[in-house]
């Protein structure tokens, strides 16, 4: 086992490119982040208002040696210390995907070290495992961000069930469509939630809808949302609304169904606690209202902090040393995959 940190202990690197960061991870033992290293490409893609794959995967190219570099310089560890490699090989944009896929088999084969593919909204989910390696199941795990909304029930590692989704658009579509409809530029999602902080927006100036889907269904709907956001925008009644209270208003709509439906989820499968994971898990007011909630319900919660609830390596090494853990191996011709269900 490698001596990373002075001790005999696994030591696993980890890669992340199924988006538009390129990032490098070198943590011990699942959970002591040694490294952790994100070139992001946001102001890149802000040009062109979203992810350009081409372009995302040309910049991965370009990035990936001296981000693997960094990861292994600011960890103070050398090749030689590596147990392993864990890459995120789905579902992601296959260009972008290919790139990390390639390096980690490269470090692999050159190191005679174990390989092992992981699934990105799994890692999204062991991101919490960073902040507490020690949470007990079952969970349940609220993973929201551009493309996924999804409950997740979490009996134990590697054992998942979707108990609710998005029937339409994911959370944070319904963030930035919302966004562009108010003239917020990319990235909205983030943009909103600064606004409505920041200055104070007032989360009932604009009336929008909340699509429950039954009294007893865990999913989601926020096609509704652009449609009425759209309306509102055009409506004479509503020309004086400040931006902040657009934003607050927007971010309210959105935050009340995710919390509600996670609560309820929790509550009726016997839950042990609550997670946040995937990009949105970062909105400082669903933080604030999950938390609230989760008080009210007598349920712990944990959530990543902001570094670990973007894309990032460390999440992948983290799931990866479970993979491990459980003896699971991949070989040189692991596959990427765009599109595959979690559970």
């Amino acid at each position: 086992m490698g001596e990373c940190g002075g001790e005999h202990t696994m030591n696993i690197l980890g890669i992340e490119t199924s988006c538009d960061e390129t990032s490098v991870a070198v943590v011990r033992d699942g959970s002591d982040v040694r490294s952790s290293i994100i070139a992001s490409q946001a102001d890149l893609h802000a040009k062109t208002g979203g992810v350009v794959p081409e372009v995302a995967s040309r910049q991965h190219l370009e990035q990936m040696n001296a981000v693997i570099a960094e990861g292994l310089s600011v960890a103070g560890a050398a090749f030689q210390d590596i147990d392993a490699i864990a890459v995120a090989n789905r579902p992601g944009l296959l260009g972008a995907l290919l790139v990390g896929v390639s390096a980690a088999k490269a470090l692999a084969y050159a190191l005679r070290i174990p390989l092992v593919g992981v699934h990105h909204i799994e890692a999204h989910i062991y991101a919490n495992w960073l902040v507490d390696p020690r949470i007990e199941f079952p969970v349940v795990c609220l993973v929201v961000s551009g493309g996924h909304t999804e409950i997740f029930l979490v009996r134990g590692h590697g054992d998942y069930q979707i108990i609710g989704r998005t029937r339409d658009d994911a959370a944070g579509e319904a963030f930035d469509k919302s966004a562009r409809l108010l003239g917020v530029p990319y990235p909205g999602g983030v943009l909103i939630d600064k606004m409505a902080r920041e200055l104070h927006g007032n989360t009932q100036a604009v009336k929008l809808p909340r699509a429950r889907l039954g009294a007893d269904s865990f999913d989601f709907s926020f096609s509704g949302l652009k449609t009425a956001v759209a309306n509102a925008v055009a409506d004479p009644a509503n020309a004086d609304v400040a931006p902040q209270d657009w934003a607050a208003s927007v971010q309210e709509a959105i935050v009340d169904v995710l919390v509600e439906k996670t609560i309820r989820a929790a509550t009726a499968n016997g839950a042990r606690r609550v997670l946040l994971a995937g990009g949105v898990a970062a909105n400082s007011r669903l933080n604030e209202r999950m938390q609230a909630a989760c008080n009210a319900a007598g349920l712990p919660m944990t959530a990543p902090p902001p570094v670990y609830c973007t894309d990032n390596a460390a999440m992948i090494t983290c799931a990866g040393y479970y993979h491990l853990l459980a003896g699971r191996r991949d070989t040189l011709e692991l596959d990427t995959l765009s599109s595959e269900r979690l559970a």
